[in-house]
């Protein structure tokens, strides 16, 4: 209770708590509905008005606003700021749950390209989930010297980890960048091994460098080959597989 009381109440990191507990219970309920809907198991059902299907990234949307509005107006502490930050949680969790919706226009929920929805919800879980348990250096009274400057080096630390983060996402190794930001050894590891070629490192550092074009691409191949399977396995677990494509016909010319 000590760490909870210094860490989270004190510097009014409780609706941040809140909203990261909301955004994933809404994300993980949300995806258990749509199975079954899609399953056609359960009471649930699509919604639709005047024969328009109303995806739930519309009252997502609203929540969202109500929710971001009310913390606004809540501040950090009280009771109103929960409510508003369970109010946001619960709305950007559906939100996002249709972030591929929204970027291509399109319903591809149970499509290869909906598992950027399943990304986007992890990379945002992540970074609010390390603005939650990492040491605030503001908003925390009465600390003494020592406590001051541990959270300084701890301070120091994040912003030389998030560097080396956005160094590997430079280098367009999107997962090593998300994990690293959480665990120091991964970011270091992916800002120092070559980019992906197709990156914009890649294309700014390597453009006269044939043999190392060559041998990031060649990298490139084996590490898609070895891990694309099993990083769509934990996409498919998490939000479900996608429906198959339909075999296209060939047609003689």
């Amino acid at each position: 209770m000590g760490w909870l009381e210094r860490n989270i109440i004190e510097p009014g990191k409780l609706p941040l708590l809140l909203a990261l507990v909301a955004f994933v219970l809404t994300f993980l309920i949300t995806r258990i509905i749509t199975r079954l809907i899609r399953a056609g198991r359960g009471p649930f059902g699509n919604v639709s008005s005047g024969g328009v299907h109303v995806h739930h990234v519309v009252p997502g949307v609203i929540l969202t606003i109500i929710g971001g509005f009310g913390a606004v107006a809540g501040g950090r502490h009280g009771f109103g700021s929960c409510l508003a930050a369970v109010f946001f949680g619960i709305g950007a969790g559906l939100v996002l749950d249709e972030f591929a919706l929204v970027l291509h226009l399109a319903d591809v929920y149970w499509t290869p390209d909906g598992r950027k929805s399943v990304e986007m919800v992890v990379l945002t879980a992540s970074l609010v989930g390390l603005l939650l348990i990492g040491f605030s250096p503001l908003g925390v009274d009465d600390l003494d010297e020592d406590q001051q400057q541990n959270r300084a080096v701890v301070l120091v630390n994040i912003l030389v980890n998030f560097g080396f983060a956005l160094i590997a996402l430079f280098k367009g190794k999107v997962r090593l960048a998300v994990v690293g930001v959480i665990i120091p050894l991964v970011a270091l590891v992916g800002a120092v091994r070559l980019a992906r070629p197709t990156s914009p490192w890649a294309k700014r550092f390597y453009r006269n460098r044939p043999r190392a074009r060559a041998k990031s691409a060649l990298r490139s191949y084996h590490h898609d080959r070895r891990w694309a399977a099993p990083s769509r396995a934990v996409q498919d677990w998490i939000g479900g597989a996608p429906d198959p494509e339909p075999a296209r016909s060939l047609e003689r010319r």
